[in-house]
């Protein structure tokens, strides 16, 4: 199996509405029950082209939502695909900030989420706990 190209955003708020429509939008409605749970992150099995859907519940009181896809050996065309993918879902979910890698686990915390070790890309900055939203420019 190829390895994967991991693309999440930062949504600041946990809301209901916003997790149902990533469900709704990327969740094969065959593979909400058989998802499997890692700590604060919830994999489900994701509609095509995704391989995963990865929702995870910060310590921080944010939600991180992701998607995998296969990574082909072309680093330029990963970062392409990353960075559409990425735009994407930071619009659809008005998400101030995202960051991609390949075989990239989720953050769980703010700290995690600067953690540059494996990010191939990044945009934007989740806000500080205390401020309010902010897009990136």
């Amino acid at each position: 199996m190829p390895p994967c190209l991991d693309v999440y955003v930062w949504v600041p708020e946990r809301n209901p509405e916003t997790l149902g429509r990533f469900v709704d939008d990327y969740v094969d409605g065959d593979g909400c029950g058989d998802g499997q749970r890692h700590g604060r992150t919830r994999y489900l099995r994701a509609r095509a082209p995704h391989h995963q859907a990865i929702i995870t519940s910060t310590r921080d009181g944010a939600t991180v939502l992701g998607l995998s896809v296969d990574a082909p050996d072309d680093l330029p065309a990963v970062l392409s695909l990353a960075e559409d993918l990425m735009g994407r879902l930071l619009r659809q979910f008005s998400a101030p900030a995202g960051r991609a890698g390949v075989e990239l686990p989720p953050a769980e915390d703010r700290s995690e989420w600067h953690d540059d070790a494996l990010v191939l890309l990044r945009i934007g900055e989740p806000p500080p706990p205390e401020a309010g939203f902010q897009r990136p420019s």
